[in-house]
């Protein structure tokens, strides 16, 4: 099948998704939760793009193509809602994430440096019960990477989402740490967190 992004056609394999095509394209946009060796979880929000005849802004990632889709990487409503989306993420940190983290990243690709906003933000909260992985529990913004990385790719079942809104984070085990958990010590985890919630505990004390 063949579709347009930003106005440049290809050809794709059906059961493409649209943001296999933005990047076979050689176009791109941001994503927090997408993990390519994860599947697609569509949580965040943050990799939407306009289609033309959609609604709305779309999910990039859960997003099939179908033929002759017309896909707008700068549509203004979908980067005005994923720049909205990520004030709001890091208005909750206690404080900015690390330059190297894939967070402050897609915060600078979207032109985020303060959020506009400010409210409550999670108080510091370190677990450093396990021999070789820290746990920033004030860091994590719930995009559930860690959890599938733990249940898709390792298999380990270890970790478990937990709470609701605000309140929302991560836990290992029955809330005994990770020492305690089923944990193999993969760290798989750490690999894919996007803001360094999870963590060796050298690159913590660095």
């Amino acid at each position: 099948m063949r579709v347009a992004v930003d106005g440049t056609s290809i050809e794709l394999a059906d059961g493409t998704t649209v943001l296999q095509a933005l990047r076979a394209a050689g176009a791109d946009v941001p994503t927090l939760c997408f993990d390519e060796r994860q599947e697609p979880f569509g949580a965040c929000r943050v990799c939407l793009v306009g289609v033309a005849g959609a609604p709305g802004p779309l999910p990039a990632c859960t997003t099939p193509c179908r033929e002759g889709m017309a896909i707008d990487t700068h549509d203004e409503t979908s980067r005005r809602v994923a720049t909205a989306i990520v004030e709001l993420v890091l208005s909750e940190l206690p404080v900015a994430p690390a330059p190297h983290t894939e967070l402050a990243r897609v915060a600078a690709s979207l032109g985020v440096s303060e959020p506009r906003w400010r409210g409550m933000t999670h108080a510091v909260d370190h677990d450093q019960r396990h021999p070789y992985l820290a746990f920033q529990r004030e860091l994590c913004i719930s995009c559930g990477r860690c959890v599938r990385a733990c249940d898709e790719t390792q298999g380990a079942f270890a970790l478990t989402a937990t709470g609701r809104g605000f309140d929302a984070n991560v836990t290992a085990g029955l809330d005994a740490g990770f020492r305690d958990s089923s944990c193999v010590s993969c760290g798989a985890c750490a690999d894919t967190c996007p803001t360094d919630a999870i963590t060796e505990n050298t690159l913590l004390e660095l």
